[in-house]
């Protein structure tokens, strides 16, 4: 018999909670699914199961963060060539073209749509934060 509740229908938002190494619960979602589209929180650059950032700044904070995005992305089914958004955010706006080389290494073709910003601060001092929306592939 199919369920009348619509989440477990597939009809309704799913959310995948985020974890830390020592299992603690972060108030947020490492990524929410809506139909055959996956919205993936902001990422920074800290090493896997830790909130401890990559050392070394701008680069390492980089390719950290982008490897954490596509640890979601592969954990649900996605991977970087699904993203068709991102959006990035710059502790300072002059590291701008230091990220590009590092996102140049992820995303080679079919380049996402994107925004870059300054902020005046990051989660943990953290020098970069990204966030994407991937298209799930199909099932078949």
């Amino acid at each position: 018999m199919p369920s009348s509740n619509p989440r477990e229908a597939g009809d309704g938002p799913k959310y995948f909670p985020m974890t830390t190494g020592g299992g603690a619960p972060l108030p947020f979602s490492e990524a929410v699914q809506l139909g055959d589209v996956l919205y993936v929180s902001g990422q920074i650059g800290n090493l896997p199961g830790t909130l401890t950032l990559a050392p070394g700044g701008i680069v390492p904070e980089s390719r950290r963060a982008l490897e954490n995005v596509r640890g979601i992305l592969e954990r649900h089914g996605a991977s970087l060539e699904s993203v068709v958004k991102c959006t990035i955010f710059l502790a300072d706006i002059a590291d701008w073209k230091a990220f590009n080389e590092v996102y140049r290494e992820f995303f080679r073709t079919n380049l996402p749509a994107r925004s870059a910003l300054g902020a005046s601060g990051l989660a943990l001092g953290a020098r970069v934060e990204l966030e994407c929306i991937a298209h799930l592939p199909s099932k078949r």
